[in-house]
């Protein structure tokens, strides 16, 4: 087990990152860091991994407590794996050749499949020999995806894996990536702002904001009990409708509803005006003025300007 033991660091003296983070991972978990940019996702990774000198708190792997370059003349864990965003490819070898790079040339026959499988999970089986320079900003996302895990680490930490993946090709590949490392009972730890890497896959959720863990549990859980408007708008757009409008209430403060959680019906006591229609494809979504506060609904069809509807919540 991974366990992360109330870690705080600072840049500056002034300047606090994280504050009393504190998690456990099991073998084969999956957890997604959600957070903004500059939360401290990378920071926290980066400390996992050994690049950095925790000062408050400590991580252990086991029993065996993990330490930062002071104390490895290279930094860094055997049994781990880390994928920063800048991927660290040999831009002059070929995409076979840098997922190749630290498998050994005794077993050739053994060496070869395994970079096979692994172009395989990744999509990039059709480019296997094209030098990295001449690859896309996502081909090369991919093939260091697989070069991180050539020697199957026991924990993998992606930070941003599929920030440069076409929209086309992220969920397919995420699905691929995931059940593999299931398969594997590899431990993986993502930093992401994106929750479509959480909400499918992840075992775990942390949300992070101002320093410290504010949300933490099952995606499901999170996505249908969110704390605060910050953390449901990780994974949809959110209306926060004061209680004092919903006349069959007497709480105070506001309630949290996603779009789907709005319901346009026959007959209700709420009445809202259609602002504007915008069309999602599968559905549409209808901006409309509910009293003083402008909302989002998911409805079936297109609605006209100025047309009142009745709305259920």
């Amino acid at each position: 087990m991974l366990s992360v033991q109330n870690v705080s660091y600072a840049y500056q003296k002034n300047k606090t990152v994280l504050n009393n983070i504190h998690f456990n991972v099991l073998p084969g978990e999956y957890v997604a860091l959600l957070g903004e940019s500059g939360c401290g996702k990378s920071t926290l990774l980066e400390l996992i991994y050994g690049l950095m000198d925790i000062k408050h708190g400590a991580i252990f792997y086991g029993d065996k407590k993990l330490l930062g370059p002071k104390f490895n003349l290279i930094p860094g864990h055997s049994f781990m794996k880390y994928l920063a965003q800048d991927f660290s490819l040999m831009p002059y070898t070929t995409a076979a050749e840098n997922v190749g790079e630290f498998l050994s040339n005794i077993y050739k026959d053994k060496k070869q499949a395994r970079i096979k499988e692994l172009l395989e999970v990744v999509d990039m089986s059709d480019f296997a020999n094209i030098k990295v320079k001449n690859l896309s900003g996502g081909q090369k996302q991919r093939v260091a995806i697989a070069r991180v895990l050539a020697k199957e680490p026991e924990i993998l930490l992606l930070d941003e894996p599929f920030s440069h993946i076409d929209n086309f090709r992220k969920n397919n590949l995420r699905r691929k990536l995931f059940n593999y490392l299931k398969s594997k009972n590899i431990t993986c730890i993502v930093a992401t702002h994106d929750s479509t890497d959480a909400l499918s896959f992840a075992d775990k959720v942390y949300i992070i904001k101002d320093t410290k863990i504010i949300a933490e549990g099952a995606p499901e859980h999170i996505y249908k009990h969110p704390n605060s408007k910050y953390v449901a708008s990780f994974f949809n757009e959110v209306n926060e409708i004061p209680y004092r409008l919903l006349e069959e209430t007497n709480q105070t403060g506001t309630k949290l509803l996603y779009p789907e959680q709005i319901k346009i019906t026959d007959k209700s006591v709420h009445t809202a005006t259609v602002l504007h229609s915008y069309f999602k494809g599968t559905h549409h979504l209808i901006e409309a003025l509910f009293k003083e506060v402008p909302i989002l609904i998911k409805h079936h069809q297109s609605l006209s300007e100025k047309e009142v509807i009745y709305i259920s919540m």
